[in-house]
């Protein structure tokens, strides 16, 4: 994995050529962020997912935490920030704004409305996801923000091995949250069950691939899933299972390197970040490189406004602020390349880097 950081950060520097990354109150320090070049001592040579997650750092609520609006009311988005928890890890930096929203996190009004109340509701995925981030951060997760998130997670997996929502509006339970369950409880002493990691490889198409939903008529492998799958089956042993859905992935490589979520043809950065992160920490370079290579050109280099630089647009249609959040912490996993099964943010730069361009030519 070193040899592979270092082999992105040299791809990195004709990428975005002549952008340096600052520390955060570096780059507050200067009247305007492109008014001129820092000192070279100052800089340091920019990497795509360095600079993304710093921007996704800068647009974080009060500094801790993401929202999302629904009919004009904005609601607190556990998930995305979760998400940026994972992202700032994965570049090596942003660890307090990582702190930040971590302590946000733990909040046990945050928490209940994310996880449920344990006893009448109480859901798969998002307890596995919250379980791999409090693990990432370094925290102890028998008691994060008063819940026991492994014991959590252990009481929803039913007989068959599937990790299933105990929840009075039915099970939404699926491939993702089961992925993430394996991740995370691998990480756990006592491992992931073997039943809930047959039920995952149970899952896989015929064609290698795997589908969101389980238990359809029919089996329609997806990228997203397969991302996921494939790093928790990796992880746990089954490794001929997880080469077949790698190799499902790289069939499905769009020309541009990109891959489409199901049912769409155009690559977009959210896909493209989860698949190319399976496939270069799978070891298929080739087809990891070209993934990465599609989500440097949706990064916001230089040429953007000052405001989304280092951001990654969702599609090759340009930046939008409704899709920019996410696409851009699903991105820094694949610009990053580390597997979610060793992902750790020990050790990471407590700035949020700051994508800063030459000013331009006077005339």
């Amino acid at each position: 994995m070193p040899a592979l950081r270092r082999t992105l950060g040299l791809l990195a520097i004709p990428a975005l050529a002549l952008a340096t990354v600052l520390p955060a109150a570096a780059a507050h320090a200067a009247p305007t962020p492109a008014t001129s070049a820092p000192a070279a001592s100052a800089s340091v040579t920019v990497r795509p997912d360095a600079a993304a997650a710093g921007w996704l750092a800068r647009q974080l609520v009060d500094g801790d935490h993401f929202e999302s609006v629904f009919n004009g009311t904005a609601y607190p988005d556990q998930g995305l920030t979760v998400d940026a928890v994972l992202a700032f890890a994965a570049s090596h930096g942003s660890d307090l704004a990582a702190a930040k929203a971590t302590a946000w996190l733990a909040k046990p009004e945050i928490i209940s409305g994310y996880l449920g109340d344990g006893t009448t509701e109480a859901y798969a995925g998002a307890t596995a996801k919250l379980l791999l981030a409090a693990e990432v951060r370094g925290e102890n997760p028998a008691s994060f923000g008063g819940v026991d998130l492994p014991a959590r997670l252990r009481s929803l997996r039913t007989a068959e091995g599937r990790f299933s929502d105990r929840s009075q509006w039915g099970d939404y339970s699926n491939a993702f949250g089961q992925s993430l369950a394996l991740i995370a409880l691998h990480r756990t002493p006592g491992d992931a069950p073997a039943a809930a990691v047959d039920y995952l490889a149970n899952s896989q198409c015929a064609d290698g691939g795997f589908p969101v939903a389980f238990g359809q008529t029919t089996c329609a492998s997806d990228a997203d899933a397969t991302a996921l799958a494939v790093q928790a089956l990796a992880a746990t042993g089954r490794t001929a299972k997880a080469n077949a859905g790698l190799t499902w992935l790289t069939t499905h490589q769009n020309a541009d390197g990109g891959f489409a979520a199901a049912g769409a043809t155009a690559s977009n950065a959210n896909t493209t970040g989860l698949a190319t992160q399976a496939l270069l920490a799978g070891g298929h370079f080739g087809a990891g490189l070209k993934g990465w290579s599609r989500l440097v050109k949706l990064q916001q280099g230089c040429a953007a406004d000052p405001a989304v630089r280092g951001a990654v647009a969702y599609d090759a249609t340009g930046f939008t602020a409704g899709t920019g959040a996410r696409a851009t912490a699903q991105a820094v996993l694949g610009l990053a390349g580390t597997p979610l099964a060793t992902l750790s943010a020990a050790g990471a730069r407590p700035d949020a880097p700051t994508l800063l361009c030459p000013a331009p030519a006077v005339r």
